[in-house]
This record gives structure tokens, C-alpha cells and sequence, in this order.
């Protein structure tokens, strides 16, 4: 469930580094190595990134506070419904335009929110389910 720029963050720096063993090593079997250890220490960091959200994600349902618990179904709405208001007012006829810039940032947006919602309770529901 990794968000888009993750990936992308993480196979520009493992493009890199690939770059700088294959210039730096000799031997076939050192590069192998170091590139599965970076390979190995990139997915660790990952799996840690996911573990910190999974507990913010546990401390908000957790908390007393109303907002805590509920900003990301209100966030999600939101943007949904900011998206369908947008189509609608760019398909009717009042003149209207959105720049790319904002398109590009909402689409950005929507799917990281979207992928981590449902996501993320797709997980929550498969451990409670496993701990029964």
C-alpha cells in the first residue's frame, strides 16, 4: 500500500545507487550483494513507514476526540466530493477553468487518500478477522 511517490522516491535512489555500485565494484558477486542489502535496507524502511501510519492511524481511533477519529472519512468526502463538483461544473456551461497545476495536485491527492482509506481498513479488518 505504498503511496506513489514512495515507489518513485525509492527506485530513483535505487536507480542511483545501482549506478554507483556498477562504477565503484569489480566483481559480479559484490554488486549482487551490496544491491540486495540497499534493496533490503529500501523495503525495511518501507515496511517502518507503514508501521508509524498503522500506529498514528491506532492512536486517532484510540483518542477521546470526535475529530481525531473521524478526519479521514471527513477528508475523503471532501475530496470526493470536491471532484465531482469540479467535472460537473467544467462539463456544464459556466465558464470555469481549473488549471493543470490543481488538477494534477487533487488527482495526487485523491489517490493517496483513497489507497490509504480503504487500504488501510481493507488490513485493519483482515487482523481482527485473523484474531479471532
Amino acid at each position: 500500500m505504498a503511496a506513489p511517490w514512495i515507489a518513485k522516491l525509492f527506485g530513483g535512489l535505487l536507480g542511483k545507487a545501482d549506478k554507483i555500485i556498477d562504477e565503484v565494484v569489480t566483481s559480479k558477486e559484490e554488486k549482487l550483494t551490496l544491491k540486495n542489502e540497499l534493496q533490503d535496507i529500501l523495503l525495511k524502511s518501507e515496511a517502518e513507514l507503514q508501521k508509524n501510519v498503522t500506529e498514528r492511524w491506532k492512536a486517532d481511533m484510540a483518542s477521546d476526540s470526535w475529530l481525531s477519529k473521524n478526519v479521514r472519512p471527513m477528508v475523503l468526502i471532501f475530496l470526493v466530493t470536491s471532484t465531482v463538483l469540479m467535472v460537473f461544473i467544467d462539463a456544464g456551461s459556466i465558464s470555469f477553468e481549473v488549471e493543470e497545476k490543481w488538477t494534477d495536485l487533487l488527482q495526487l491527492t485523491l489517490i493517496t487518500v483513497i489507497g490509504a482509506y480503504f487500504g488501510g481498513r481493507s488490513v485493519e479488518k483482515v487482523k481482527n478477522t485473523n484474531k479471532k
